[in-house]
């Protein structure tokens, strides 16, 4: 049975140890031992905490739902673990060492989780690929001379491997949805405030940032987020309730969905034939599942203020992160600690006034205004994920004395679906129904009102169970 066991996703793994029939300490054995013999060929697993994971799994486990299953934390702030390494991709915090559980952390365990390392992510999650100078590239399943996405590259990839039924992974751009496109898993970004962002933050860059996982398959996520979902103590935005548990969703009545069909992004940048080709058949996918689908898509009145806004967020946040590491470290960065993009990007951040900050907000918030009024009228918005296949290993890296004028413009289709619903705080999922002629996969994503994960998750479960993926292992998951 071990061999297996990758096999099954992790609410499966969780029953088997219910039943009594395997234990926690042989599912994260197992784990280990594809990590050890898939990895080198990957680098999505860039600190591993072996001996850990198989204490706790010998241990008294909480009862949760994913009791004894084993997850990976991404290598960012929300995935912050005391005593374990938290190096934020950067070769400034290659020694440090987280000294405390973010709260997101502790309800993991509470649910059961045995944590057998972290996954990879570019320097402070800073770009659409996951190719850190202190652990190098993570490698695409499909292909590894392709990118695995980003920043929870690591964490799509290492789900797609099957090394881990799912894994914690984080999104302030697509950060969820972009990797989860390019390696072929589900991904889901939450509501605005759906999962804790404390203790010792109240929000993360404004608002954007989300946290959630990517996972094999669906039920996996809406079990997840019923098991971390909910506002800590004085968090500053609070989702709405939901009516039931996200996991009774997956096995709901279909429920007709009213579905617009976005197929240009708001920026205008141009799509890749093989992203439209994703987008018209699961369209018709859904048609045939009995959903109204139209061709009508959002509108925004002023996208390069949109776009001018998010960027000074972001520099904003990076500049932030940055002089935030140097504290906790307790040195500034030098030449050789951080990246030429991280150098850029915290400079002009560090150039942004506090009004010109608050007037970026404020333009994002009117855009949120907008894209929701559209919205009164369609349940879902479907688009592709992204406006190109993966990328290339070294095509999305900033190197010294590059400009950066053409390095934003190649980026640029990466995120050119995914960032509005982050400015909006709303839910969007990139589902992995689509695989292009050479074999790569091409999500299509699916957006819904804020608050609303169900219609998102009830959608879901009936595109997998009319499309599967789960059986459709990668060449580098064998």
């Amino acid at each position: 049975m071990n061999d297996e066991l990758h096999r099954l996703d992790a609410t499966a793994q969780a029953l088997l140890v219910e039943r009594g029939e395997v234990t926690p300490l042989e599912l994260v054995d197992s784990a280990i031992a594809r990590i050890e013999r898939l990895d080198p060929a990957l680098d999505a697993v860039v600190s591993r905490q072996f001996e850990q994971a198989r204490e706790r799994a010998r241990g008294a486990l909480p009862e949760g739902p994913f009791r004894g299953v084993p997850f990976l934390l991404k290598d960012l702030a929300g995935g912050a673990e005391a005593g374990m390494p938290l190096s934020y991709g950067s070769r400034l915090g290659a020694e440090h060492r987280a000294d405390y559980d973010s709260e997101l952390v502790r309800r993991y365990r509470a649910a059961g989780l045995v944590i057998v390392g972290r996954s990879s992510t570019p320097e402070f999650g800073l770009t659409p690929t996951t190719e850190p100078v202190l652990f190098g590239p993570c490698r695409n399943p499909w292909n590894p001379e392709l990118s695995s996405g980003g920043s929870s590259g690591g964490a799509a990839a290492a789900v797609a491997a099957r090394l881990v039924p799912f894994a914690h992974a984080s999104d302030i751009g697509g950060s969820i949805r972009i990797p989860a496109s390019a390696c072929g898993v589900f991904g889901l970004k939450p509501s605005r405030g759906r999962n804790p962002a404390g203790p010792k933050l109240g929000e993360s860059v404004s608002g954007l940032a989300a946290e959630h996982c990517c996972s094999i398959s669906v039920r996996d996520s809406a079990a997840l987020l019923d098991a971390t979902s909910a506002a800590d103590f004085g968090a500053p935005y609070v989702a709405p309730f939901k009516s039931r548990p996200y996991l009774e969703e997956v096995d709901a009545p279909h429920q007709r969905l009213r579905i617009a069909v976005m197929r240009a992004p708001l920026s205008g940048v141009p799509v890749h034939a093989d992203c439209l080709a994703a987008v018209e058949a699961a369209a018709a996918l859904c048609r045939e599942l009995g959903h109204e689908v139209h061709d009508e898509a959002p509108q925004v009145s002023d996208i390069a203020a949109v776009n001018q806004a998010y960027a000074k967020l972001f520099m904003v946040s990076a500049a932030l992160n940055l002089q935030t590491l140097e504290g906790l470290v307790g040195r500034s960065a030098g030449a050789d600690d951080i990246e030429p993009l991280t150098r850029l990007v915290a400079a002009l951040g560090r150039q942004v006034s506090a009004t010109d900050f608050v007037l970026a907000q404020r333009a994002l918030h009117r855009m949120g205004r907008e894209i929701n009024a559209f919205q009164a009228h369609y349940d879902l918005i479907l688009s592709p994920t992204m406006a190109c296949p993966p990328a290339a290993i070294g095509e999305l890296v900033l190197r010294a004395g590059d400009p950066p004028e053409p390095y934003i413009q190649r980026t640029q289709a990466f995120a050119a679906f995914t960032s509005v619903f982050n400015a909006t705080g709303q839910p969007a999922m990139s589902v992995p129904l689509h695989w292009n002629a050479e074999g790569v996969p091409i999500g299509v994503q699916f957006a819904a009102r804020l608050g609303d994960e169900a219609s998102l998750f009830r959608l879901a479960a009936e595109l997998e169970r009319a499309h599967p993926w789960a059986e459709r292992l990668p060449p580098l998951g064998h």
